[in-house]
């Protein structure tokens, strides 16, 4: 199998702009800021390892589930579309939507979905599947879930290297590429259909 590597490094990208590890960086520290470190590394591999099963799901069933369900390929990019500008515009403009929900127990559940695995992430891997076939997607998922268990795993050293401040416009630089890939995705979805 030859990669192709234009095809690999627009899946890492998408995955990575949407993914997001310097937005989700400082949520996981502030979900795991009474953990000791050996905890913060075993959330770390948690929550990489339930991502890694839910995407892994839809990279090989996404497509079969929106034939099931009788949804266009031109209707799931729109709305995925959407989704994304909104989530891109949510970074940007630093507008949290989040929930009161208590998760010092166990924070598998707020990182691994939605924030690794969550819509944008789902509706990114199964367009890209359509475009580039199974194994790049994979590929670059496999890539971004690494990137983003490396954050978690070392997420107190990378808050002291690069501090608060330095997450934050990380963090808005990438919500800004959201937009842009969001409008993208719908532009295109709209010319393949003319």
């Amino acid at each position: 199998m030859i990669l192709d590597f234009n095809a690999f490094m627009h899946s890492f990208v998408t995955l990575l702009v949407i993914m997001d590890p310097f937005g989700g960086l400082p949520v996981f520290m502030t979900l795991t800021k009474d953990y000791s470190d050996e905890r913060v590394k075993h959330s770390a591999h948690r929550a990489a390892r339930v991502s890694l099963i839910l995407l892994s799901i839809f990279v090989f069933v996404g497509e079969n589930v929106l034939q099931f369900f009788g949804i266009s390929m031109f209707s799931f990019q729109v709305g995925g579309g959407l989704i994304l500008l909104l989530l891109g515009l949510l970074y940007v403009l630093n507008i949290n939507l989040g929930d009161d929900r208590d998760y010092s127990r166990d924070i598998v559940i707020p990182m691994a979905t939605p924030l690794i695995a969550g819509p944008g992430a789902i509706t990114a891997i199964i367009i890209l599947v359509s475009l580039y076939g199974y194994w790049v997607p994979f590929l670059a998922m496999l890539v971004n879930l690494f990137i983003f268990w490396v954050a978690m795993y070392y997420a107190r050293y990378i808050k002291k290297l690069i501090g608060e401040q330095g997450l934050e416009i990380m963090s808005r630089v990438m919500g800004l590429l959201l937009v842009a890939l969001a409008i993208e995705m719908i532009r295109s979805a709209w010319l393949e259909s003319l």
